[in-house]
């Protein structure tokens, strides 16, 4: 499997969203989405108390690799960001959309995880997570943000300002044999 470290330079990213009276860390992301010829809205929350059983679903949807829903939730607890983006059907919040990002908190950070139901895709939601994850980096002052992206994606990474490594330092990997 082949991956590409990407850099982000662009540092003037704004997305605009309405807190949700009902809940701090829950906010309005997106107003009236069409979905099956209904119009919903799209909340996204920073809160890492997510439904593992919810997020291995969408990551199912995707066709990612099964991982150890123990696993995952070590890695949530210990990421720097995270960020969700769902919907409400009948009181039932529905996970469409998923990111978290790991740092040092200081300089670097790396986005991990970024993922979209199918039934959303092509509809910017990707790129809006996109966008407010660097937004969260940046409001602490992160400058340099990586990712690892699969080749089929790296036109969309590119689309909204990251780029290969501007330094031509290669990143290296160690897997167990």
């Amino acid at each position: 499997m082949t991956f590409w470290n990407f850099f982000f330079t662009n540092k003037n990213t704004k997305i605009i969203h309405k807190k949700n009276k009902n809940s701090e860390k829950q906010q309005i992301f997106i107003e009236n989405l069409i979905k099956n010829d209904k119009n919903i809205n799209i909340y996204y929350s920073t809160n890492k108390n997510i439904n593992l059983n919810d997020l291995e679903k969408l990551c199912d949807a995707v066709g990612w690799v099964k991982r150890p829903l123990k696993k995952v939730k070590i890695a949530i607890e210990n990421s720097f960001l995270i960020i969700s983006i769902f919907y409400y059907n009948e009181n039932k919040k529905n996970l469409i959309g998923f990111a978290r990002a790991t740092s040092d908190e200081s300089f670097n950070a790396t986005i991990w995880d970024v993922v979209i139901d199918p039934q959303f895709q092509g509809k910017g939601l990707g790129k809006a997570l996109m966008k407010e994850t660097i937004k969260e980096l940046r409001y602490h002052d992160i400058s340099t943000i990586t990712l690892f992206a699969d080749p089929e994606v790296i036109k969309f990474y590119k689309r909204i300002g990251f780029i290969t490594d501007p330094d031509g330092v290669k990143g290296m990997f160690w897997y167990p044999i």
